[in-house]
Order: C-alpha cells, then structure tokens, then sequence
C-alpha cells in the first residue's frame, strides 16, 4: 500500500534556487523589449502603494513564494508581508499577502505573479477537490506526467499542497510499461525482463493492463504497481480482487469529483487523474488597492 501523504500544511516549500529561473523567464517574457512602458508612463518613479492579494473564489492556495520572488526580483524594496500560507483553503476576500513599495515595480510585478500563483492555486484546488471527494476511503489522489512545459516541479508541488501524491517526476525516476512498449517488445514477458535487466534497485517498475488477462499475466510475473487504464467499475473491483495485495493497484481514465468516490469504493490505491495538472481552471487571485 502506498505511504499515506502529508498533510497540505506539512509540505516544505520548493527552495528559491529551483523557483528563480522559472520566476525570471516568466518576467522576462512579460517585459519583452521595452519594459513595462504603460506603468512607466503614467506611474511616478515616486510614487508608494499598498496593495493586497485577495482571493475571488474560493481554493486551496499554493505557489505564494513564487508570487513573493516575482515582486521581490522586479524591486528588492516591495515588502511582501504573507497573511495566509500555502495550503489555506480560502474563501472570497481573503487576504492572501499584503505589498507596500514602489508602485511602478508591483503593478509591472503583478501579471506574472498573479499568472503563477492562479495556475498553481488551481492545480491545488483541483486536486482537493478529488481528494476530499475520496476522503475516508484507503484510495490517494495522484497526478501524471501530463503537466505544462517547464513547470512540472511546481505543478507537482501543487498537488501535494492540494492533498494529492505525486507519480514519477519523469522518463528516468520510474518504469512505466506501456501497450505500445508491450507491442515492441513482442509481449509482456519479454518487455517486464528488458526493463529488470536494466533497472536499479531504486527503480520501480509498472506495467499498464486494460484487461483482467493481462492482469493475470503481470502478476504472475510478480510486477509490484500495475496501472488498470481505463476499467469499467466492475473490472476495477475483480482487478482488485485478484490482485489481493500482491502489487499496487492504480487506477486511471475519466476520473472527477464525481466519479472518483465510486473508483475508491473498488479498493484501487492510487487513483490518477491527468486533468489536475494539464486543463486544472486557474483560480481567481487579484491584486487590490488598500
């Protein structure tokens, strides 16, 4: 069975050295050539201000160091002062961090920041909502690779804010066997002993069934996860019934907050769900006036 999580509150924040590029190129893109030519032109250089970040809907907030280094990366002189954490499950009006500076560096900060901190939020909040969907039952919420280039590491972070697990981070940590690695191979067996004849001893190997007798057969072959792509219910209940605890079982395929509690409900471990990462809807943040 799969080690339970921590709690959202529990997450250690990704170091600023893993954050900085992403933060850079992000602002970097937003000023293009020139700068930010509307704030310069109609902002005094002397110009103070104090602004807030307010929630406008409700959602688990993360990503908030990200939103900091933005304004603190455009002018070391803005004082970011957070009232919430990451983890927080806000609700309309909630107060997310206060700025007081120059005006000019937080409103030509503010897109970026606003950008990076709605995508994670929403990825967090997603997520959340699968997870409190299955709260209760033995069942984790896990994500995949399908996330958006260039922010895996954050949108993975995102997720484990929201209460969810993470699966591999890429093509290297991890073995996930595949139909179309089955095919080339020339069958399960012969693809399950290429991978163990390479693999470390900290390498874990999965392999993907679509049906029970393919199930029969990675288990036979003692693979220890096995993800059932795309089960009816039924099938997902006998798949666990026949694997019995010899491997881990995860489920995938047209997961929601609707459907997730009933996939619970078969006995799968993991329950992994694209959408969280690739199409999660960004959660609504503004930057306010005081």
């Amino acid at each position: 069975m799969p080690m339970p999580d921590a709690s959202p509150a529990d997450i250690t924040p990704l170091p600023r050295i893993m954050l900085e590029p992403l933060v850079r190129a992000t602002l970097l893109e937003d000023l293009g050539r020139s700068g930010d030519i509307t704030s310069d032109a109609i902002v005094p250089a002397s110009a103070h201000a104090t602004l807030e970040l307010r929630a406008r809907q409700a959602g688990v907030l993360a990503g908030l160091a990200l939103a900091q280094l933005a304004f603190e990366l455009i002018d070391p002189a803005i004082r970011f002062e957070t009232l919430r954490s990451d983890g927080t499950r806000l609700q309309p009006g909630d107060g997310i961090a206060r700025l007081q500076g120059p005006a000019r560096a937080m409103l030509t900060a503010e897109r970026s920041a606003l950008n990076l901190l709605g995508l994670l939020s929403g990825v967090a909040s997603a997520t959340a909502r699968i997870a409190d969907a299955i709260a209760g039952q033995a069942s984790r919420v896990t994500c995949t690779r399908k996330t958006l280039p260039g922010l895996r590491a954050v949108q993975k972070y995102a997720v484990r804010v929201g209460g969810g697990s993470n699966h591999r981070f890429g093509l290297d940590d991890a073995m996930l066997i595949k139909d179309n690695h089955i095919a080339i191979a020339g069958g399960l067996p012969e693809a399950v002993q290429r991978a163990r004849a390479v693999a470390g001893h900290m390498v874990q190997i999965e392999v993907e069934v679509d049906t029970l007798a393919q199930l029969e057969q990675a288990l036979t072959l003692q693979v220890p996860i096995v993800l059932l792509d795309n089960m009816d219910l039924p099938t997902l209940r006998e798949a666990v019934r026949m694997t019995a605890g010899r491997a881990i079982t995860e489920a995938s395929g047209r997961v929601t907050p609707e459907t997730a509690p009933q996939i619970a409900a078969t006995g799968v471990d993991l329950i992994a769900v694209g959408w969280i990462t690739h199409s999660a809807p960004v959660l609504d943040i503004g930057l306010d006036a005081v």
